[in-house]
């Protein structure tokens, strides 16, 4: 498959997103129960609760998160060019974020705002069974606006992937629909992940709309996310009914794998082996490995393979940024 873009770009991926600081526990299901949150699920909660919650976890372990950073953090891995745009404020938490996406390699131009909202976080209780339940209090990340895309940020990427989550917030919907829309003009790709199956069933008609409109490119999903948004049915036909709104259509499956669409082009990809100490990230490395794979032009298989590659090394510990170098890990296949 030829590249997405094949003139110049300052950046492979521009990723944009909630910036986000994830605090991080181990805890049983019962634990759960009592704070009554829906185990595999992301769910949107004030300050006040953020405060409650924190003070009920066990000991946790603070890196800077955000699904769309994760992703930009695993593009820099791989070798790419990387930039990610999202709103921090100027506090210990902003700090610690801006510190943190910037050592990773990746271009972070927005300013810390001085006023309004603290730093978002999300509060991440994971389960002996290495699934993820997540308390997100998004703070400075709702007020994220289409002022805070510096010129010529999204003409310059090759890739501009956006997360779902961006949704929610309607300042942060407008920035999407202000990047997508100069991101269509310059003739650059657009890749959307559907982030969440809850979010997909708030959201379907307008998600539904994105690509029936073809103003989505590369649409990631897992398998219960395609599912909210075209149906149940077997995993054959929605990755067919997803391929025919957009070019390239990925639904990961877990440790199934997953399965690349382009057209009449079914792959299936293998998970690469690993042992699973966290979920939290998996589909965000995913993206990274795949898009990189994309801008270089490489075959779809080859690319889902990158993707797995990124994944398995991100569920292999605590935390959802790599913690190896993926280019190291992934030199054979980036030869190819």
């Amino acid at each position: 498959m030829a590249p997405p873009e094949a003139s110049p770009a300052t950046h492979d991926v521009l990723a944009i997103g909630h910036a986000l600081v994830d605090v991080l526990t181990h805890a049983d299901d019962g634990f759960l129960d009592r704070h009554g949150l829906e185990k595999g699920s992301m769910a949107l909660i004030g300050e006040d609760d953020a405060h409650r919650l924190y003070d009920a976890m066990g000991p946790g372990v603070e890196v800077s998160g955000g699904a769309a950073a994760n992703t930009a953090a695993g593009v820099a891995s791989l070798g790419g060019r990387a930039a990610f745009a999202g709103r921090v404020r100027d506090d210990q938490l902003g700090e610690v974020f801006t510190h943190d996406i910037r050592a990773a390699g990746v271009d972070f131009p927005l300013p810390p705002a001085r006023a309004g909202a603290p730093t978002g976080r999300c509060l991440v209780v994971v389960t002996p069974d290495a699934e993820r339940t997540m308390s997100t209090f998004l703070g400075a990340a709702v007020e994220l606006t289409p002022d805070d895309l510096p010129a010529g940020l999204v003409e310059g990427a090759a890739v501009t992937f956006v997360e779902g989550f961006l949704w929610d917030p309607p300042s942060a919907r407008a920035t999407v629909r202000v990047a997508i829309d100069r991101a269509r003009a310059a003739g650059r790709t657009v890749a959307f992940s559907l982030s969440d199956a809850h979010l997909v069933k708030r959201h379907r008609p307008a998600f539904s709309a994105l690509l029936e409109a073809g103003e989505v490119d590369v649409l990631f999903a897992n398998e219960r996310e395609a599912q909210a948004l075209f149906g149940p049915g077997d995993l054959d036909g929605i990755v067919r009914a997803a391929a025919e709104r957009c070019r390239v259509a990925v639904v990961t499956c877990s440790a199934a794998g997953s399965v690349v669409a382009c057209g009449g082009e079914v792959h299936e990809v293998r998970a690469a082996p690993t042992t699973v100490v966290d979920a939290t990230g998996a589909g965000d490395l995913y993206a990274a490995g795949f898009l990189v794979g994309l801008v270089r032009g490489m075959p779809l298989p080859v690319c889902g393979e990158l993707g797995a590659l990124a994944a398995a090394e991100v569920l292999s510990h605590l935390g959802a940024r790599p913690a190896r170098n993926l280019a190291e890990l992934a030199g054979p296949l980036l030869a190819r």
